[in-house]
């Protein structure tokens, strides 16, 4: 039998519950603070790039369509017929790009694999967000993603583009809506690098 939280009466799960709140409210604020802190990053001019888009060569520049804004995601290159399941799962999250661009954001999505991976990979997931091969050119390693994933942000000053922002690993995680509900289920992720109590299901991440 799966082990269950404890039972108690109102009053305790009451008192708990607010012991709780006391937390989850502090770091709420940390959590403004550190937003806060970085829309006041200072930022830098990033070189042009031009990538292979499915219609043909496209620049970093472009990515931004008609927005002054840009958030690029630089998906993991597994190698032939293979996907990052981490960055898969990601991508699954990624949704209503009507309303960033309501805020002046664009979204895109770029990788090393080559073009023709990417558009086959897209097709078979149903996806419609905007993506570029990276493949051939010096993006990924000037990002420092390290032959990994990373999440960039763009500012543009007419043509001239400055990444104000950039985040990897369990940064990219807070943007995740299955995940974060999750967290705040009776069994959380129920992956094996969670503080859970004794008992709790608990299974590899990518298992």
């Amino acid at each position: 039998m799966t082990a269950m939280p404890t039972v108690v009466s109102a009053e305790e799960w009451e008192k708990a519950r607010a012991e709780l709140l006391v937390a989850e409210k502090a770091a709420t604020r940390e959590q403004d603070r550190l937003a806060a802190q970085r829309r006041r990053l200072p930022m830098v001019e990033f070189g042009e790039y031009t990538f292979t888009g499915p219609d043909g060569p496209v620049t970093l520049r472009e990515l931004f369509g008609d927005q002054q804004q840009l958030a690029l995601y630089q998906f993991m290159h597994s190698g032939p017929d293979h996907f990052c399941p981490g960055c898969t799962h990601f991508t699954k999250h990624v949704s209503n790009l009507d309303l960033l661009e309501r805020s002046g954001l664009a979204w895109a999505t770029v990788s090393d694999m080559p073009i023709d991976q990417m558009a086959g990979y897209w097709t078979k997931m149903g996806w419609d967000i905007p993506f570029a091969s990276s493949a051939g050119t010096s993006f990924s390693a000037d990002c420092g993603a390290g032959g990994g994933f990373l999440l960039n942000m763009f500012l543009r000053d007419g043509d001239t583009v400055y990444r104000t922002y950039s985040t990897g690993s369990r940064g990219v995680d807070r943007l995740l809506f299955v995940n974060h509900l999750l967290d705040h289920a009776p069994y959380g992720r129920q992956e094996d690098w969670e503080d859970s109590p004794e008992g709790w299901p608990q299974e590899p991440t990518y298992g």
